[in-house]
């Protein structure tokens, strides 16, 4: 089964032993934004994705890939 980026998301942040309100301080956004990023609602904005790699010390496309790459696989099957 995949990983997709909201687990991912979701993994790092619990692992860093932070809460969604913490995180979403340190990015001066909603903690609703960190909640639908979370639950696979929505996609962080390109800068949001550099500082979450850098924030968890984790390579953007380590973090994004499977978002990126099921977007494309859609697009093909189309």
């Amino acid at each position: 089964m995949r990983r997709y980026y909201k687990n991912m998301l979701r993994e790092l942040r619990r692992n860093k032993g932070i809460s969604q309100s913490e995180l979403a301080n340190l990015m001066d956004v909603n903690q609703r934004t960190i909640s639908t990023w979370e639950i696979g609602r929505s996609i962080p904005k390109p800068y949001q994705m550099r500082f979450l790699a850098e924030f968890y010390k984790t390579p953007i496309e380590q973090i994004f890939f499977e978002a990126f790459n099921y977007k494309n696989e859609l697009k093909l099957s189309i």
